[in-house]
């Protein structure tokens, strides 16, 4: 064990951050989705895996550039949303909740069969290197200090859209009163259909960041789901701006767990912060939505 308070621990600090703004943004598009539809989509991670493989094979394949690749598979999943909600939420909306997690568990599943099938299970990447930053003894990765910056740009966007257009007005009043809304001549149906779309469209956005950093392969969504849901969860489903802030917290568990002791530990530390939270405050520090 090595949490000694020098260089290096502040270096695990800065880089927990950096993890912080990819986490942040995978769990806005699942948090902008139950704040709005009020269904959770348990295949949420699996449609970042399609965004993934997307753009490896427009790059790849096509012989696109990088920056239409990450395009392309933006469009790719925020229309998968769009089917998803249509084809799978819409029917059973009016079913309890149960339903609806197993509906979308059932999804998670069919994904990765169709990938597994569709691609093996091999383990590919765009062969990328950005290279790092160096301050003194600290170094960050080019491809982290671009993710979170890219994450805070998206997070700045997506507020704008929710209070500066007609549909995003349309959105938060839909997730602040559904029954009222579709009263006063707001087209419930509309709304859902727009918000899945921009959540899987965060979903792609996400997925051209990971795929700087990450290999691509059909079971990636079980190493980040949890800790979309995770985060979720923690912040208060629904709660934009608490998943903002318990994504910072749990990078943190993360970063400073792994420096300390070993990645592994780091995740089981985060895990259990979470379970011990949830004891004391089951509904999440910021239980509610924005």
């Amino acid at each position: 064990m090595d949490c000694a308070l020098d260089i290096f621990f502040l270096e695990a600090v800065l880089n927990g951050v950096l993890l912080a703004g990819l986490l942040a943004l995978l769990a806005l598009g699942l948090n902008l989705i139950f704040g709005v539809i009020d269904v959770v989509w348990i295949c949420y991670a699996e449609l970042v895996m399609v965004g993934m493989y997307g753009i490896f094979y427009a790059n790849k394949t096509l012989g696109l550039p990088l920056p239409f690749a990450i395009l392309i598979g933006v469009l790719l999943v925020a229309a998968a949303g769009a089917a998803l909600h249509y084809l799978v939420i819409r029917p059973v909306l009016e079913t309890p909740p149960i339903n609806q997690l197993l509906v979308t568990g059932g999804v998670l599943f069919l994904l990765q069969a169709l990938a597994t099938m569709a691609f093996g299970i091999d383990f590919r990447n765009l062969g990328i290197r950005l290279g790092s930053y160096t301050i003194g003894e600290m170094s960050f990765a080019w491809s982290r200090i671009l993710t979170f910056g890219v994450a805070l740009l998206a997070m700045v966007a997506l507020w704008l859209f929710l209070r500066r257009s007609y549909i995003g007005t349309a959105i938060r009043a839909i997730s602040q009163d559904r029954q009222i809304m579709p009263l006063m001549g707001v087209d419930s149906g509309r709304v859902y259909l727009v918000t899945s779309a921009i959540g899987g469209g965060l979903a792609g956005l996400a997925a051209g960041l990971m795929v700087l950093q990450y290999d691509v392969y059909p079971q990636i969504g079980l190493q980040f789901g949890p800790l979309i849901f995770m985060i979720c969860v923690l912040g208060g489903l629904g709660n934009m701006i608490g998943g903002f802030i318990a994504a910072f917290i749990i990078s943190q568990f993360i970063a400073i767990g792994g420096s300390c002791f070993a990645t592994e530990w780091g995740y089981a530390i985060a895990f259990l912060f979470f379970m011990v939270m949830i004891f004391i405050r089951p509904q999440g520090l910021f239980g509610g939505r924005t």
